[in-house]
């Protein structure tokens, strides 16, 4: 084991080997971002480096992961727009081919068990409470309803 250069000669000797490789990998833009991360991670694992025969491919390898952490932070960034796009806050129910239409044209009774069911997603017990009946009477308004709806539509 050899004693530790100083920090800045290592510096001063592969910055511009360094910053090659980032401009490869990530491009000039990004390239600074990216040598300065190399050192800062560099410098703080400095003290502890052991073996000093390889500096040079030491450092070559945390700027090559720094610029993989780079692509992968690119990958979670949101894209920018120039103008976002009105969307309604709450989507109306969709009515194809006027199922709700349909639907409204039924006997009231019906009419409520098919819109509890399938709109409120209730359970036939729930349908039986809310309509004032039992849970038998409400499942044979929502058998006749849907029978009713399959003879209109079809």
């Amino acid at each position: 084991m050899t004693a530790l250069p100083p920090f800045q000669r290592l510096l001063d000797e592969h910055a511009a080997e360094v910053m090659g490789v980032l401009r490869g990998a990530v491009g000039r833009a990004e390239a600074e971002d990216c040598f300065q991360e190399t050192f800062l991670a560099a410098l703080r694992a400095y003290p502890k480096v052991r073996d000093t025969s390889n500096l040079r491919g030491w450092l070559l390898t945390i700027a090559h992961r720094k610029a993989i952490d780079q692509h992968r932070a690119n990958g979670r960034r949101p894209t920018p727009v120039a103008e976002v796009e009105e969307t309604a806050s709450i989507d109306p129910l969709p009515d194809e081919n006027g199922v709700w239409a349909a639907v409204g044209a039924l006997p009231p009774k019906q009419r409520a068990a098919v819109a509890l069911r399938y709109a409120c997603d209730l359970p036939h017990a729930e349908i039986a409470t809310a309509l004032g009946c039992s849970p038998e009477a409400a499942r044979r308004s929502l058998h006749e309803g849907m029978k009713r709806l399959r003879k209109e539509l079809t």
